[in-house]
C-alpha cells in the first residue's frame, strides 16, 4: 500500500499552560496595554523585554507588534529614509523588501547562494550602494557572519539582522541579531515562540534604542521600560522623534514568557526533526541537500532542498506527486507567488536587475515546515515519500532544462 502523510503543516502546538494562566491573569486585571500599571507593578512586556535581552546577552530589548515593525524601527532609528538604497537578500519573504518600502527605502537585492544564504561576493561587489544592508537569515542558514561583517565594516555600512527564522540560533557561538547594530526578530505563530503576531528588537547602543522606544509609541511613559537606556538618553530624543505606534500588549508577552524560557529545548526537539529528514533524504538522485557549517548552530523550524537545473514541469510533478501523498510543498520557482512564498522579481515596487545565477537557484527552491507537532516517526515519514516522488521523476523523465 503507498503511504500517505496524514498530519497538518500548519498546526502549531498548543501555548503551555504557564502562558494560558499567565493570559488569563492579564484579561482578568484589564491591564492589557504595556503602560497600564498600577504602584510598582512591571508590565509583563517589560518583563519580557528583559529576558529576551538577558537571553541573548543584548543590553536592550523593545517588544512590538511584528516582525516587520522591528525592521522598520530599526532602519528609521539607523536614519533610513526616502529615496535611501538600502542591501538586503534577493532569496527572503515579502515582509523583507516591504519593510525598506514602508520606510521610503529603495531595496538593492543582493544574490544567494547554492546554500541558500546571501552571496559574499555579489555583497562586495554592492556595498557602494548603499549604507545600510538588511540581512535576512533566511529560513534559518546563517552565512559566514565573520566574513560578512569584516566585509561591512570596512565599507562603512550598517549591519541591520532579520531573525525571524533565527531565534535561539547562532554563528560561531555568537547569537543570531548579535553581530549587526540591530537584531530584529518575529513571534509570529510560525516562528520559534508563538504569539500569533508579534516582534523583538535588540541592541547595544543606548541612543538607538531611546529612538526605537519613542517611534514604537511610548508617548513620554519611557521610563516604564526596563530594558531600556537611562532616562537622560531621552532628553533631546524625546522631542525629535515622531510617535509611530506598535507596541506589544501584555497579553502577548504574557504568552511568550514561559515559551521563552523553553526555547533551547524546543529548538533541540526541532534539530532532531530535521536530522531525521536529512538521513532520509541523502543520497536521493537529483535532491541536492543544504549543507550545515560546523559554525552554524541553527535552529530548524523548515526544511530546504534543491531540485537544482531541473525544468518547471518537472518540478511541478514532484510538488503535485507529494501533494497527492498529503505532503506540502512550498516552491521558489512558479511563475506567480503563492501564499507566503515569492521572489525578488515579484516585488514590483522595488524594480531590480536580472540576477541569472540567483534565478537558477531560486528555481529550484523546495522548501516545507516543520511544526513541533511532527514526531520523528512522521519525519521519516515525508522523507520516504519525498524521496520516492522526487527518484521516480528524475528517473522517469527528463527533468532538466
Amino acid at each position: 500500500m503507498t503511504e500517505r502523510f496524514q498530519g497538518s503543516f500548519t498546526q502549531q502546538e498548543p501555548i503551555p499552560d504557564e502562558g494560558i494562566a499567565a493570559a488569563n491573569a492579564v484579561m482578568q486585571s484589564g491591564r492589557l496595554h504595556r503602560y497600564n500599571t498600577s504602584g510598582d507593578e512591571v508590565s509583563e512586556a517589560a518583563r519580557l523585554e528583559e529576558e529576551f535581552a538577558a537571553s541573548v546577552g543584548a543590553k536592550y530589548c523593545l517588544a512590538v507588534a511584528s516582525g516587520g515593525y522591528a525592521m522598520t524601527t530599526a532602519m528609521r532609528a539607523c536614519g533610513v529614509g526616502h529615496g535611501d538604497r538600502v542591501l538586503t537578500n534577493a532569496f527572503t519573504l515579502a515582509p523583507v523588501p516591504g519593510a525598506i518600502a514602508a520606510v521610503g527605502g529603495v531595496p538593492v537585492f543582493v544574490g544567494v547562494t547554492e546554500d541558500l544564504v546571501i552571496d559574499l561576493d555579489d555583497l562586495a561587489a554592492k556595498l557602494d550602494q548603499a549604507k545600510v544592508l538588511l540581512l535576512s537569515h533566511m529560513r534559518g542558514h546563517i552565512c559566514d557572519m565573520n566574513r560578512l561583517m569584516a566585509l561591512c565594516d570596512a565599507a562603512g555600512v550598517t549591519v541591520i539582522e532579520d531573525c525571524a527564522h533565527t531565534m535561539g540560533a547562532a554563528w560561531d557561538g555568537v547569537p543570531s541579531g548579535r553581530w549587526g547594530r540591530f537584531g530584529c526578530y518575529s513571534t509570529q505563530t510560525y516562528k520559534h515562540i508563538n504569539s500569533g503576531e508579534g516582534g523583538l528588537l535588540i541592541g547595544d547602543d543606548p541612543a538607538d534604542m531611546a529612538r526605537a522606544i519613542m517611534l514604537s509609541g511610548s508617548y513620554m511613559l519611557f521610563e516604564k521600560h526596563r530594558a531600556a537606556p537611562p532616562l537622560e538618553t531621552f532628553a533631546q530624543i524625546k522631542f525629535e522623534t515622531p510617535n509611530i505606534s506598535g507596541r506589544m500588549d501584555n497579553l502577548r508577552a504574557a504568552i511568550l514568557r514561559p515559551q521563552l524560557r523553553d526555547l533551547g529545548t524546543q529548538a533541540a526537539r526541532w534539530n532532531a526533526r530535521y536530522r531525521v529528514l536529512e538521513d532520509g533524504l541523502a543520497n536521493t538522485p537529483g535532491l541536492r541537500l543544504i549543507p550545515r557549517p560546523d559554525k552554524e548552530q541553527f535552529v530548524a523550524s523548515s526544511f530546504q532542498f534543491l531540485l537544482l537545473d531541473w525544468n518547471a514541469a518537472a518540478v511541478a510533478d514532484v510538488l503535485g506527486r507529494c501533494a497527492a501523498r498529503g505532503v506540502e510543498l512550498k516552491w521558489f520557482g512558479g511563475a506567480e507567488p503563492t501564499g507566503f512564498t515569492s521572489r525578488y522579481d515579484s516585488w514590483r515596487y522595488a524594480p531590480s536587475e536580472p540576477m541569472p545565477a540567483s534565478d537558477r537557484v531560486l528555481a529550484g527552491v523546495i522548501d516545507m515546515r516543520l511544526p513541533l507537532t511532527f514526531s520523528d516517526e512522521d519525519c521519516a515519514l515525508l522523507a520516504r515519500i519525498i524521496k520516492a516522488e522526487v527518484s521516480a521523476v528524475y528517473q522517469g523523465t527528463a527533468v532538466t532544462e
